[in-house]
């Protein structure tokens, strides 16, 4: 018995205290809906006969992809918690490339098991343990199936090809994606160190112009610029070019501070007009003194200056953007020059041919320097499409390709997909669950119930029945003692030796999807309420 500030009496009720964890409970429950409905839209896109999605911005710019990083950071996510996994997406889309698909997939079958758990009435806390210690399980797993590559570096390529190769198998390319796959793993061999594992994807740059079709895609061993020649007069192309590359402007300098100029006479126009031309000789004069023969500026320049350049013999390019001139400076052994005071023939650069392509019958112009000094340094993709759209989704597939190889670079270890990896270590989990207590037991099938929701969604974008897909999938592995059977899905479903018909994915892509949906699916069951501007609800 407790009074109150009046000394009224009243009794604290042992059913008020179970209330107020049932109220906390039903906070998790709305959470894990919330974030639910995000998994479940992206279930479909998942694997190579996924579908796509149709975004359309408040501009009215419209994307179709089934790239799940870009799909989940174009939408317009309101509720606090399912922002949660639009931030998972977007950690495995920058940590490994690949993959951001199958951890929304698989966060959002991890909730699904926990939200039937906490109907069991198991506590928040206690999932969240059982949940890290199947995670365990299932990495030690996937360390245990996973094989090395070969040390011969053709055997090497060949697999990368094949990895390559899978993750396309799901992507507006997968029609050519012999040929893609080849391109990603020729332009990260052009940058990579392999003696230290580290490749540099930030060298590889990936250009696209609509117009033409997808198999017109190339690598480039150089840098394609979306710039054209300033002069339609001078030469569009250049042999054996020295390139000075400026960050100051062809004009005459500005005072910084307010002054006026008055001009009372014919002859004060004059001399300002030979005074503007000495500025434009002086700095034309000093371009030819250097040895170079070719211009690239980040700033622009009027016509006067473009006519005493054409004069001079010298072919210039302007408003070169800050990235783009970083990359220049990079594959042509160039120094980024900002006044023309500092320009020498030692800060040149030099490229073998550089030349103005067009496109089709339109106006569109792009300048290639190939045969560069450091050309191992920065290569090029020039990515072709019948639309905008498509070729801003094969420069995202690309990407993704890009990024597996980069991988299999840093850690040669690789996995089966189809599912197998997947239910493999759904059957390990399964296998030691009775050696932990009671409450993890729950939580640890659970888990296991969970990564059997990969190989599900995939047979369902199929049209396959999902669960005697999976069923079969699983009694297969266990009567053959094999962990690479998994779903043909691109023959049309049934039980197939992932090895055989080269389906591989990364090992460190794939264990990066068990540990972040784990940790996120932990973060949402700890939260028992929200609380919105700072105010309580």
């Amino acid at each position: 018995m407790v009074y109150d500030e009046y000394g009224r009496p009243f009794v604290i009720l042992k059913e008020q205290q179970a209330k107020s964890r049932i109220k906390g409970i039903d906070a998790t429950k709305s959470n894990i809906l919330a974030a639910r409905s995000i998994s479940s839209l992206m279930r479909s896109s998942l694997g190579p006969k996924g579908m796509d999605k149709m975004l359309v911005s408040p501009d009215g710019d419209v994307t179709i992809t089934n790239d799940g990083a870009t799909i989940m950071a174009r939408m317009e996510v309101t509720h606090p918690v399912a922002k949660l996994l639009v931030e998972l997406s977007a950690s495995q889309d920058d940590e490994i490339g690949d993959g951001t698909t199958s951890v929304v997939v698989l966060a959002g079958a991890l909730l699904e098991q926990a939200e039937q758990l906490l109907n069991k009435g198991i506590h928040p806390v206690r999932i969240a343990s059982g949940l890290e210690k199947a995670t365990k399980v299932a990495c030690d797993k996937l360390d245990e199936i996973s094989e090395n590559l070969s040390t011969d570096k053709d055997e090497e390529q060949e697999i990368w090809l094949q990895t390559a190769k899978t993750t396309l198998n799901s992507k507006i390319l997968h029609a050519h994606r012999d040929v893609m796959a080849q391109i990603a793993v020729e332009a990260v061999l052009k940058v990579a160190d392999l003696e230290r594992k580290e490749v540099h994807l930030e060298q590889i740059r990936v250009e696209g112009k609509p117009g033409g079709s997808i198999e017109e895609t190339k690598l480039v061993n150089g840098i394609v610029i979306d710039k054209d020649i300033s002069h339609a007069q001078m030469p569009k192309v250049v042999k054996d070019a020295k390139i000075c590359i400026l960050t100051c402007p062809f004009e005459p300098p500005k005072p910084k501070t307010k002054h006026k100029v008055n001009i009372s006479s014919a002859e004060d126009y004059k001399k300002l007009y030979e005074q503007e031309q000495n500025y434009f000789k002086d700095m034309v004069q000093r371009v030819k003194d250097s040895g170079a023969n070719v211009v690239l500026c980040q700033w622009g320049f009027d016509d006067e200056a473009n006519h005493l350049l054409l004069q001079n013999g010298l072919v210039a390019v302007r408003w070169v953007g800050g990235v783009e001139i970083e990359h220049l400076a990079m594959a042509t052994g160039a120094r980024i020059v900002p006044r023309f005071e500092e320009l020498s023939e030692k800060k040149l650069g030099t490229a073998g041919i550089i030349r103005e392509i067009s496109f089709g019958n339109t106006r569109e112009r792009m300048l290639v320097l190939e045969d560069c000094a450091n050309s191992h340094t920065a290569v090029t993709i020039l990515v072709r499409g019948g639309n905008h759209m498509i070729v801003q989704e094969a420069k995202r597939s690309l990407h993704d390709a890009m990024c597996v190889v980069r991988n299999l670079i840093k850690d040669n270890r690789v996995v089966y997909g189809g599912g197998s990896a997947e239910i493999a270590c759904s059957l390990a989990i399964r296998a030691v669950a009775d050696t932990f207590s009671e409450i993890d037991q729950y939580v640890i099938r659970a888990f296991a119930n969970a990564l059997e929701d990969i190989p599900m969604a995939l047979a369902e974008n199929c049209g396959l029945s999902p669960m005697d897909e999976v069923a079969n999938l699983k009694s297969l592995q266990v009567k053959q003692q094999s962990n690479v059977l998994g779903l043909d899905v691109v023959n049309g479903g049934g039980a197939a030796d992932m090895k055989e018909i080269g389906v591989f994915e990364t090992l460190i892509g794939k264990k990066q999807q068990f540990r972040l949906a784990s940790q996120l699916v932990k973060m949402i069951l700890k939260i028992d309420d929200v609380i919105t501007g700072g105010s309580y609800q």
